[in-house]
């Protein structure tokens, strides 16, 4: 009960960081038709801004400020490079964001090192919610689902109850009728690429202390962030949503499990010897092959439904 409650609640906790990030990155390719190659890389300059701002302030200030310097710069780069580069075709702008990726990484190294910074919990939100047995459930844990259900919630109102939200789904079918209607599209697609730009900057801002502010954390997360796209389907919130659960609740038990894969089929009345497999497979356990479970259920995703989840488009 206790191994259940606490990895449920961290794989909750993980999926819903997961979701924060491939919200933006969904919102991005609904919209635009653009897999923002670079958007990992905003989740990591909103936490390293994040940190320079409590480090000049607090860490409240730097929850609100940092996502709203990166959609700034966000929306910059769509106005001045994405926005051109558009016209020539997908391709070219897979490979633009793809530079800026590598990009940010240089800068931030020139700026804060190639060292992890001490971006810490703020002391308010440190300690544990409850006890469970001889567990523990993190406050900050329960802060960053909270700050999650909190970005759902607010997706939900403004792109279902208010006019800029009935615009932006009015671009996303029909982009000509509604730049007849008077509606400025190109201005609405910026609008849309720094919302989502701040939105992986809120996951920085909130994951970066939870687990480590470092140059390579854009890359631990970039890959899996994609999986959690195609696998929810391409273009759809409930989707990602659906599929950061999966992923984050799935990746958190499996890396709790100490069992040996021979184990398991023994358990099941299966018989089988070390011999059966060869040794290296005998040897495996659970939570050696947990960081792939991910990218194996990208691959059966795209043999069974190549659509993901709940998705409705073909790209």
């Amino acid at each position: 009960m206790e191994f259940f409650t606490i990895s449920l609640l961290n794989g909750v906790s993980y999926g819903l960081l997961l979701f924060m990030l491939s919200a933006g990155l969904t919102l991005i390719f609904s919209m635009m038709g653009v897999l923002n190659f670079a958007h990992a890389s905003f989740y990591m300059l909103g936490a390293y801004l994040a940190f320079q701002v409590s480090e000049w302030t607090n860490f409240w200030v730097a929850f609100l400020v940092a996502p709203v310097l990166v959609a700034i710069l966000g929306g910059l780069f769509e106005r001045v490079v994405l926005r051109k580069t558009h016209k020539f075709g997908h391709v070219a702008e897979l490979l633009v964001t793809f530079g800026l990726s590598f990009v940010i990484l240089e800068l931030v190294q020139l700026i804060w090192g190639r060292t992890p910074v001490d971006y810490k919990v703020p002391a308010a939100l440190e300690g544990s919610l409850f006890n469970l047995y001889s567990s523990s459930f993190p406050v900050y844990r329960a802060f960053m689902m909270l700050v999650a259900f909190g970005m759902l919630g607010s997706l939900f109102l403004i792109l279902k109850k208010t006019r800029i939200g009935l615009v932006i789904q009015a671009a996303l079918t029909h982009p000509e009728t509604t730049e007849a209607l008077g509606h400025n599209v190109p201005q609405v697609f910026a609008l849309v690429f720094a919302g989502g730009c701040a939105l992986a900057a809120l996951a920085g801002v909130i994951g970066g202390n939870a687990f480590i502010t470092e140059p390579g954390m854009a890359q631990a997360v970039g890959a899996i962030i994609f999986v959690v796209v195609v696998v929810g389907g391409m273009g759809s919130l409930a989707g990602a949503l659906i599929a950061s659960l999966v992923i984050g609740v799935g990746q958190t038990f499996a890396v709790g499990l100490d069992w040996s894969f021979i184990g398991g089929l023994q358990s099941l009345g299966i018989e089988v010897t070390p011999e059966t497999f060869g040794y290296p497979v005998w040897k495996l356990k659970i939570s050696q092959v947990a960081p792939i479970l991910p990218y194996l259920l990208l691959v059966v995703m795209l043999v069974v439904r190549p659509k993901g989840i709940m998705g409705t488009r073909d790209e």
